[in-house]
């Protein structure tokens, strides 16, 4: 059931009891990566038992859900977003009775589990594509998106993958071209084939009634085509690329609109969405991926109650620069596209560097200081209006691993190399204890991928025995949150006198209203809070302080204040 918000009445919330929310309205979701989080068998790659083993750490986080990335049937080309068999476990992470014993043992936890489903293509050897490709005329000729060569005998148009190259492969059996959006081993469904459509719903089926609390759609704005098959325009020099694309991509020399964020795909969400709804507190979270204006993109897809329930993109993983007027802007226009709070934020995933060595200009700074960076993006994390996502190792403080060549896993790095790196410097395992060469995390001498030397000081066995490590500070604030009824409130915007590097804006829930202040620059600044009883309410995690009604704030400082006049109103 969807929450009703309050109205603000002379800086007060009033109105009638609101139904419960939706839990997913303020969750906190955890991200596993499957391969790097836990080894259970000592072949060196994480899987489904070990995932099981480690939920205490996850529930003892303060996370409501876990988010795992594909562990189904898969050649692993693209490490399981190449689906083979939508409903087998991939024998490297387990059985199906892993999974089983994993969805038990988390819901007693009292933790949801969310799974990743690849809906946009499969692997090429996926029995359908397998059919498909063998003739026009078979069962299931038009699965996939095929095309006659152009007219020059090569392929349809100008499309291009985003792992590079043409998005197009000629099948010699066929004599024709597939679109693959990603890889060449990665065939493009034909989601305007209602058989198709019916077909991924038998497989959401499959997985809500095995008890899953809801799916991760990978890419979702990518399911459907321009069918006129038109070229993408190139783009023009006074087109900026989408915030994060990288200025080497050739992807992104053309203003993709053929294949990203089509209008078509919004309608065909609604089947998916009204069988989900035919399941208890289930939910759908969608990825939006490579789009020219994500935000907006990613509002269309969360607009009434026929398609997805949240989504999440990149606009804070990417946001630059990182100050106060610009972080300011990108929240505010989420406030005015989101108006009921189903953006899922977060600040990395498995698909970009790390959070820790992001924004580097904020980093050249003392160890305090660096201290209170970490700690500021981690309270504006749980601050805002939403629900959030942490990328595994994130809560450690994990930076980006620097591989080389011959230590690339990524299909994505490797074709690209050197000018993009790709997706491993993120996805390296989990330190759990420096006691061992591999941290924990195998008994095997050789993991996928290496553990950096770096990372073994921040192993999770070091920061649990320190109450001032970042891993007790993550899980302070999330704790913290959920006893906070204005983080599941309305966010505000007071008007701030002082430093214009402080980020100052309020939750607002029943009978309580938190002002959060964050100091985005490497020098000391203040800002006079205005009236009222405000109290500084999460101390010593945060560093402000507060004179009367001046906020004092070191160089990337923050601090969370509580108005006790609301508390009292509360009560009376």
């Amino acid at each position: 059931m969807d929450d009703v918000r309050g109205t603000t009445t002379g800086g007060r919330l009033s109105g009638a009891p609101r139904p419960a929310p939706a839990w997913w309205r303020n969750a906190v979701i955890y991200q596993v990566y499957p391969r790097s989080f836990q080894d259970s068998n000592g072949d060196g790659v994480g899987d489904l038992e070990g995932i099981r083993r480690r939920l205490r750490y996850v529930a003892e986080l303060g996370a409501d859900a876990v988010w795992i990335c594909p562990f189904v049937r898969s050649p692993m080309r693209d490490f399981g977003y190449d689906v083979s068999d939508y409903t087998a476990v991939e024998p490297v992470f387990g059985t199906m009775a892993d999974f089983r014993r994993l969805i038990d043992a988390a819901h007693a936890l009292d933790l949801k589990v969310i799974t990743d489903q690849v809906f946009n293509h499969t692997s090429n050897e996926h029995p359908w594509f397998v059919e498909s490709r063998s003739s026009r005329t078979n069962d299931k000729a038009d699965w996939y998106v095929w095309a006659d060569p152009g007219a020059d005998g090569g392929p349809p148009n100008n499309w291009r993958a985003t792992f590079g190259g043409s998005a197009w492969a000629f099948d010699e059996g066929r004599r024709q071209y597939y679109l693959h959006n990603f890889l060449g081993s990665q065939p493009d469904l034909n989601w305007y084939n209602p058989r198709v459509r019916a077909a991924l719903l038998d497989v959401a089926r499959y997985w809500l009634d095995l008890g899953v609390d809801g799916f991760r759609l990978d890419v979702v704005n990518f399911y459907t085509h321009d069918r006129s098959l038109r070229d993408n325009p190139p783009r023009d020099a006074a087109v900026p690329r989408p915030a994060g694309a990288a200025p080497a991509d050739p992807y992104f020399d053309f203003v993709n609109a053929g294949t990203v964020s089509r209008p078509e795909t919004l309608d065909c969400l609604s089947e998916l969405r009204a069988l989900v709804d035919r399941y208890p507190d289930r939910f759908l979270l969608g990825e939006i991926s490579s789009a020219e204006d994500a935000l907006a993109v990613a509002a269309d897809f969360v607009a009434g109650r026929r398609r997805l329930h949240a989504v999440y993109n990149a606009s804070l993983v990417t946001h630059e620069p990182f100050d106060r007027a610009s972080l300011e802007a990108l929240i505010r226009r989420a406030g005015e596209l989101f108006e009921d709070d189903r953006l899922c934020w977060t600040f990395g995933t498995h698909d970009f560097p790390r959070l820790k060595g992001r924004w580097a200009a904020h980093r050249r700074h003392d160890d305090a200081a660096e201290q209170r960076l970490d700690r500021l993006l981690a309270a504006l994390l749980v601050c805002l209006p939403g629900s959030c996502c942490i990328y595994q190792g994130d809560e450690l403080g994990l930076t980006q691993a620097t591989l080389s060549f011959d230590q690339l896993r990524d299909p994505y790095g490797i074709a690209n190399y050197p000018s993009i790196l790709g997706r491993d410097g993120c996805r390296t395992p989990i330190p759990w204890t420096d006691a061992v060469p591999t941290g924990g995390f195998s008994e095997h001498d050789t993991p996928w991928l290496p553990i950096p030397a770096h990372h073994f000081p921040l192993a999770v066995s070091r920061q649990e025995s320190d109450a001032q490590s970042l891993l007790s500070v993550y899980r302070q604030f999330l704790s913290w949150r959920r006893r906070q009824p204005a983080l599941a409130g309305s966010i505000e915007w007071p008007e701030a006198h002082g430093d214009d590097t402080v980020l100052l804006f309020d939750r607002c829930g029943p009978a309580q209203r938190l002002r959060c202040a964050f100091n985005l620059a490497a020098a000391d600044a203040s800002v006079d809070i205005g009236a009222g009883r405000w109290r500084l309410s999460h101390q010593p995690l945060l560093s402000g302080r507060l004179d009367g009604r001046r906020l004092r704030l070191p160089s990337f400082g923050a601090a969370i204040l509580q108005d006790d006049d609301d508390a009292a109103a509360g009560a009376a």
